[in-house]
């Protein structure tokens, strides 16, 4: 199926999204250079900022990295507040609601990644579609993605309903663990609809170079939710006392006001994106091009989790402190990923509108420069976690058995985060290039291939005990830059095509191509 939209130069052709993963060079926008041209009139409802406007694919590449990145990274460390915020407020049920939160989201978390790699396909295809100066294919390819999120959200609903507990059950944590993680783990998969939508939404918004208004967003949820979280849970202002369930209620609530704020942008275009529901159409093509591109993403994320989840099994015959130690841990990291994360995201978008504005030497040297940048912000974060582990532990509890065990593991884990920031930003680059077939497979190689036989091995068959689980994720965060820095010297990265030239296009030849 394809839609008649009107293209810059004023003529009618159809917009396909073919030949998805295909290695080959990326053709230049339809008669346009970069994001600045636009598939429609540039009268728009709404009051446009800079980050609606700016083109990223010229200009200083360390300040465009820096415009993206702070707000991301904002964004980032709000979410990841959230998360031990709501580990602060468990510490005072105890460690076993402390374990029972930890092991809920690591199943939440494993349903979140698995469509935030649907949302990579999206974010790499409406990227390249803006350098390519085709706002209206960008915008054709986020409702696509809308239509596979639907259907996600509605899987997730179901499994929550009727899951929930035999999901837990098959960790081999206690009943008490069981019972603290049951209702919290189902609410928040019932409320992936909103959860799912939020993040597409916002993710659309900074793939077309907008990450302020997701920050923004982000902002006003994040103090709605640090605000009804401890109500929820405790039962101040004569609220009920919910325990756990409280925290996943003040979640799904704060996520819905910020779904609210970043869909009231699409829809008012004061954005580069300027939906309207009349442009919908469904196209099964480009679903397919979307699920080829972010279905290895997906099955990326899935992994991850999955292998955490078999962390979570080695380390819980170890008690439940260990596991809330882990858990732990498993916080400590996201904070440390914070900065990573934005500048890996920057470093995507910008990588991915780059290639679409034909400058594959601006999206190799934008690498490096991301690259640089965490290694700086990473060491000296973990630096401050060496020297003061047992101070930051404290924020959660004052237990002091927890206390250490917990303080053996952050100091392990600390060791390996430069690794994992260095890892955070090639994944991102790559993929949102369109290149999600070798991230998946160097993720699989180095977990499924290292770090989890050599868990087993550590925590069976030596006196490390618990803490064989942390020498291996060391390992394997140590692992993977190794892999990615030749890789990106080969440059197959740069080759992958996801749209077909405009000739193509109109004359409706090619075969879709396979995945790259």
């Amino acid at each position: 199926m394809a839609d008649e939209l009107e293209n810059p130069s004023g003529t009618t052709e159809p917009v396909r999204a073919r030949a998805v993963g295909v290695e080959g060079d990326q053709p230049r926008g339809r008669g346009s250079s970069g994001p600045s041209a636009s598939g429609r009139s540039e009268k728009r409802g709404g009051r446009r900022s800079a980050y609606a406007t700016r083109d990223l694919t010229t200009g200083s590449i360390p300040r465009n990295l820096w415009f993206l990145a702070w707000p991301a990274t904002v964004n980032g460390a709000l979410r990841t507040v959230d998360q031990l915020a709501d580990l602060v407020w468990a510490g005072f049920f105890g460690s076993l609601a402390i374990a029972g939160m930890g092991v809920a989201q690591q199943y939440v978390g494993m349903a979140f990644t698995a469509r935030m790699g649907l949302d990579v396909g999206m974010r790499a295809m409406v990227s390249r579609a803006i350098g390519m100066g085709d706002t209206r294919l960008a915008e054709h390819v986020v409702f696509q993605a809308a239509t596979i999120t639907l259907g996600y959200s509605l899987l997730m609903v179901l499994i929550g309903v009727f899951l929930t507990e035999s999901l837990l059950g098959l960790l081999g944590v206690s009943d008490a663990v069981v019972a603290q993680g049951t209702t919290y783990m189902r609410i928040l998969l019932i409320g992936q609809t909103v959860i799912g939508f939020q993040s597409l939404a916002g993710q659309s918004l900074s793939a077309a170079g907008d990450t302020f208004t997701p920050m923004r967003a982000a902002v006003v949820a994040r103090v709605i939710h640090l605000a009804a979280s401890p109500t929820l849970m405790f039962g101040l202002v004569g609220m009920p006392e919910m325990g756990l369930a409280g925290a996943a209620l003040g979640t799904v609530l704060s996520h819905l006001v910020s779904l609210v704020i970043v869909l009231s942008a699409l829809f008012r275009g004061s954005s580069r994106l300027h939906l309207r529901l009349r442009d919908f159409s469904f196209d099964g093509a480009t679903v397919w091009r979307l699920l080829k591109i972010g279905g290895p993403a997906s099955i990326n994320g899935m992994e991850r989790t999955l292998a955490q989840l078999f962390m979570v099994r080695l380390v819980a015959p170890f008690g439940d402190v260990a596991v809330a130690a882990f858990s732990i841990t498993r916080r400590v990291e996201n904070f440390a990923q914070m900065g990573s994360r934005g500048l890996g995201m920057a470093s995507g978008i910008i990588v991915g509108q780059s290639l679409g504005a034909g400058k594959p030497e601006r999206a190799k040297e934008t690498i490096r420069w991301a690259a640089m940048y965490v290694t700086i912000i990473t060491a000296a974060f973990s630096g401050l976690l060496l020297a003061f582990p047992v101070g930051f532990l404290t924020l959660f509890t004052r237990d002091p058995a927890f206390l250490e065990v917990a303080r053996t593991w952050l100091v392990i884990a600390a060791v390996g985060y430069v690794g994992l920031a260095l890892g955070q930003v090639a994944q991102q680059s790559f993929q949102t290039a369109g290149d999600t077939v070798m991230v998946m497979l160097i993720t699989l190689g180095t977990m499924w291939g290292l770090e989890l036989p050599l868990a087993w091995y550590l925590t069976r068959s030596t006196d490390v005990g618990q803490f064989g689980v942390a020498w291996a994720m060391l390992a394997a965060m140590a692992a993977r830059p190794v892999i990615y820095v030749p890789y990106y010297y080969w440059g197959r990265w740069l080759r992958v095509r996801m749209f077909d030239p405009p000739e193509q296009a109109r004359s409706g030849e090619g075969d879709g191509g396979a995945a790259g």
